[in-house]
């Protein structure tokens, strides 16, 4: 039986659940940027109204640290986000908080995808391929081609090898997959404590393919304070400031 298409024939119009992870410490950042603000909003609710507005979607779970769940629950309120359904604890590893976001989703999700709080510049259309990809393919992620020359170097910084660009991408978020087989490829992950720094490395674990579409430069990841700069440039860039 091929798994794909019995998948497919479930659903015309594939939707999923969002799990928005925002539990990290910020320690790049220096300050909390997952509620710092961004042109006239925190962070974190521009990427939940990112999820709010697409038509794909249909809950989203926040996961996060203990102190911050009245602030993010009042900022749902505050900027008419509806599909939040739970905000809940992170663990202490990215695996932990992914898990404990998965396991929170309704039963009957089809597909997960999850994504990174820190993230608020997604778009539709990247959240539409990605869905879709995952709705054929069951495991899916956008990515960017690398333009730079790439070099592998040893522990003490000096170069010993070079690297095909051709071969390497930046993977970006939302990652989306098939909701049985990303709880199963998480909590493998974290009984085993692996050291894992995305979930379709969690997939690929499980022996599960993942297929990409094209990424979109814009949707940065705020890491640091210049990060805030060109993410206000994009916002202009895109009318929704001035």
């Amino acid at each position: 039986m091929n798994l794909n298409n019995l998948f497919k024939k479930k659903e015309e119009t594939p939707h999923c659940s969002v799990v928005v992870v925002a539990a990290g410490s910020s320690k790049r950042m220096g300050s909390d940027k997952i509620m710092a603000n961004l042109g006239g909003m925190p962070v974190l609710a521009r990427t939940l109204k990112a999820f709010e507005n697409s038509k794909l979607v249909d809950e989203i779970i926040v996961v996060t640290k203990a102190d911050r769940i009245e602030e993010i629950a009042d900022a749902c309120t505050k900027f008419g986000i509806t599909k939040v359904q739970k905000v809940v604890c992170g663990g202490s590893s990215r695996m932990e908080s992914a898990l404990a976001g998965v396991s929170e989703v309704n039963p009957k999700a089809k597909l997960i995808a999850i994504h990174d709080g820190a993230r608020p510049l997604v778009t539709d259309l990247i959240i539409k391929r990605t869905v879709y990809s995952a709705w054929e393919h069951l495991s899916a992620v956008p990515v960017l081609k690398n333009t730079d020359t790439l070099k592998e170097v040893d522990e003490e910084g000096v170069v010993v090898n070079s690297v095909d660009r051709e071969k390497v991408v930046r993977v970006q978020t939302p990652q989306v997959f098939s909701a049985d087989l990303i709880k199963g490829a998480l909590t493998k992950a974290v009984t085993e404590k692996l050291q894992l720094t995305d979930d379709c490395s969690a997939m690929a674990m499980m022996g599960v393919k993942t297929f990409t579409v094209t990424g979109d430069e814009d949707n940065i990841k705020l890491t640091t304070p210049r990060d805030f700069f060109i993410a206000e440039a994009i916002l202009r860039n895109r009318g929704e400031i001035k």
